[in-house]
């Protein structure tokens, strides 16, 4: 069970990264822009029925409600990438270990750091105008 869920893993984030590179290249909107002008100008031939609606209502809610996850996958996997190079650059750095990992902790315990770091620029300010 646990290799397949691996195997599983592994082909949803091909799969969401393939799919991501497709949805987001100019060509997939000018598609889908194509898509919804033939739907309207077959409107008239439909006489606007209740099935002309509800096969671009059934098919824009599928689409969408698959694409929240895709698109939180590749969220996911950006903010993972950007996290592993930020915590590399504070380790490689002179700046402080402590910050490695941050994206762990709770808003509350970010918002402290924050307000810490904030007062820290603010002191270096204040000396660098003395």
């Amino acid at each position: 069970m646990f290799i397949l869920c691996v195997v599983m893993k592994d082909i949803f984030s091909k799969f969401a990264a393939g799919c991501a590179h497709v949805t987001g290249h100019p060509m997939a909107f000018g598609l889908s822009l194509s898509l919804i002008v033939i739907w309207g100008i077959l409107g008239p031939s439909f006489h606007y029925s209740d099935t002309w609606q509800l096969v671009a209502n059934t098919a824009t809610s599928l689409i969408t409600f698959l694409m929240v996850f895709l698109i939180q996958s590749s969220q996911n996997r950006d903010g993972a990438a950007i996290q592993a190079k930020l915590d590399e650059l504070i380790r490689a750095g002179d700046a402080e270990n402590r910050f490695v990992g941050i994206d762990l902790l709770t808003e509350e315990e970010v918002n402290r750091l924050r307000a810490t770091c904030a007062a820290r620029a603010k002191g270096r300010a204040e000396d660098r105008a003395a």
